[in-house]
């Protein structure tokens, strides 16, 4: 059942959820298949049921900006883009309500990272499986979504590189490839499948004991009259205070930047940061905000001959993986395809808008270059201080693949039968063509596809820098989870909604103590 605001100055239910997102939806969904195990929800934003804004893919890039974002900025970036917006969504579903839902399985080497960085049960074997369970429905963009240029840049992607053509990129791991995406969609009708609409729409009116808080702002976490950290203070929709308390767990799925966020505000973090601003220090971790990832790409734009036809899912429907290390087992480079131009960060280059054209937007999969993130103040208002440290690993790797990525974008737009649709390169335009000068467009022209992870990571008992241990509970506190992108160590190698979703599922079992699924995950 849904509410707009808590009932009374304290409820209290078993399992309490902090954020309504993406891994939020799947913890409420499964932990409430218990009749007898009570669970709320608490959601900033509202409900998306009905909202055609928000239940249509397609309409995503006009959700950017708007009331349904949290739209958090950056610090200065000075070999980067400072004027990016991050984009959070404030509705149930989270970003899976808000983004273009790309659905990716994490690859095996992926998971072999965080057990390399200690995160014992989070191996391929383990992890992979869950994808039978989830209710999302992934399936590779439909061929009446298949726009023609589309279909020409999967060709000539192909042809330009020599990488093969992959009809579905969640069949089987693969090391580099083009072709279409696989959404979380319904083609008919162009429906999101989002954890919301997935996992909560079914149920949300038929279990009496899932409660749902919409527009109900989480802003402190509270100790009851034991001392454990149970309660979490909020401010309904009609702006009065509240408190929700948690019988069992208390269960943190934020995100990346409002799960730290929310740890800090209760005096949960880095001491002496913490004790700065006056709050008043309950646990040491000098982890909470750190370890800031992101999935950094550039663009370059291309003016079209002519509108193209109108068909795609959600107008940036194909791309491509490639090794620039030919010898790894995962690519280190990718682009999204864009039938539009995406130009808000070349238009305040100075380059101009065409009426017509495309975008590739080469992006760096595994980032070396890592920030952090931290409280301007104490006033739960004010929104944190996000330090992406774009472009600064010492080793220049981030800045090389996107000059690299420009470099080979060139050669893709050159080759037939993509290059018969393009007029001119409006940006960064072919005089630009020296690494120094590429390396200086790409990085100003810089953006985001929305990726933060890694800020509450997971590891070993003996890593100092660890938020919360392999079975996601909250170092130093008992009672308290966290469940969301936030608990990445490392950043998967693509978009990264469907590991969060297995990292859910995961959790959901951790919870309750079922046994996870066996074997290999089937294609589907």
């Amino acid at each position: 059942m849904a509410s707009t605001t808590p009932h009374g100055a304290e409820s209290s239910y078993d399992y309490v959820i902090v954020g309504g997102g993406t891994a939020g939806c799947v913890l409420a969904a499964r932990l409430s298949e218990d009749p007898d195990c009570r669970v709320c929800v608490i959601e900033g934003g509202p409900s998306d049921v009905g909202d055609e804004r928000i239940l249509r893919l397609r309409n995503w890039i006009n959700l950017l900006g708007s009331e349904f974002d949290y739209g958090y900025t950056t610090v200065e970036q000075p070999r980067g883009n400072s004027h990016i917006l991050h984009s959070r969504a404030r509705v149930l579903g989270g970003c899976s309500s808000h983004n273009t839902l790309i659905s990716f399985l994490p690859l095996p080497q992926d998971l072999d990272d965080w057990v390399a960085h200690g995160c014992t049960g989070w191996d391929p074997a383990t992890i992979l499986p869950y994808r039978d369970r989830l209710l999302t429905k992934i399936v590779p963009v439909a061929e009446a979504d298949r726009n023609p240029i589309a279909k020409d840049f999967v060709t000539a992607a192909s042809r330009a590189t020599g990488v093969p053509v992959i009809d579905d990129f969640n069949a089987e791991p693969f090391a580099d490839g083009t072709g279409f995406f696989s959404l979380a969609y319904e083609p008919e009708g162009n429906l999101r499948s989002s954890t919301s609409v997935a996992y909560l729409h079914p149920v949300m009116d038929r279990r009496p004991n899932l409660t749902l808080l919409l527009e109900t702002w989480a802003h402190r976490l509270l100790t009851d009259e034991s001392g454990r950290l149970t309660r979490v203070a909020v401010r309904g929709a009609d702006g009065e205070p509240a408190t929700v308390r948690a019988e069992r767990e208390l269960l943190l799925c934020a995100g990346a930047i409002d799960t730290p966020r929310l740890l800090m505000l209760s005096g949960i973090g880095p001491a002496e940061d913490l004790r700065r601003l006056g709050i008043e220090v309950q646990v040491d971790l000098p982890g909470v905000g750190e370890n800031l990832l992101d999935h950094p790409e550039s663009v370059m734009v291309w003016e079209t001959k002519e509108p193209l036809p109108p068909n795609s899912a959600m107008d940036s429907d194909a791309g491509l993986f490639l090794r620039l290390e030919k010898g790894q087992p995962r690519p280190d480079l990718m682009f999204h395809f864009y039938q539009v131009p995406f130009t808000v960060n070349t238009e305040r280059l100075g380059y101009p808008v065409p009426e017509h054209g495309v975008c590739m937007t080469p992006n760096v999969p595994r980032a070396r270059s890592i920030g952090r993130m931290w409280l301007r103040s104490s006033d739960p208002a004010e929104h944190p201080a996000l330090d992406f440290r774009y472009f600064t690993d010492p080793g220049g790797h981030d800045e090389r693949t996107i000059v690299e990525g420009l470099k080979l974008a060139r050669e893709v737009a050159a080759t037939e039968p993509l290059s018969g649709w393009l007029v001119r390169e409006v940006a960064p335009g072919p005089d630009v063509t020296s690494d120094a000068d590429l390396s200086e467009y790409g990085r100003r022209a810089a953006h985001t596809v929305y990726h933060p992870a890694g800020t509450c990571r997971m590891g070993a008992a003996d890593d100092p820098m660890a938020v919360c241990d392999p079975e996601l509970r909250l170092r130093g506190v008992e009672g308290v989870r966290i469940v969301d992108a936030s608990v990445f160590p490392t950043m998967p190698t693509i978009n990264p909604m469907v590991t969060v979703l297995l990292a859910a599922e995961r959790a959901a079992d951790l919870l309750t103590g079922k046994p996870g699924p066996t074997g290999k995950a089937t294609a589907r």
